[in-house]
């Protein structure tokens, strides 16, 4: 889980900087699939962070 977390994490990184126009052809190219993340790119953080959560409450140890 914490692979999906830190998967997600990036991906957020990634959508905020394309919104932000950062990353030139690339970030379009993402805009232009993904726009609803470029648009709101705290939902993938959320999801990174419940998939953090979930992942040290169902770990054994």
């Amino acid at each position: 889980m914490y692979y999906v977390a830190a998967a997600l994490l990036v991906l957020s990184g990634l959508f905020y900087s394309a919104s932000r126009h950062e990353l030139g052809q690339f970030g379009a190219d993402m805009c232009r699939y993904g726009g609803t993340f470029c648009d709101n790119p705290v939902v993938l953080f959320t999801g990174a962070a419940l998939a953090a959560a979930w992942g040290m409450f169902v770990s054994v140890k």
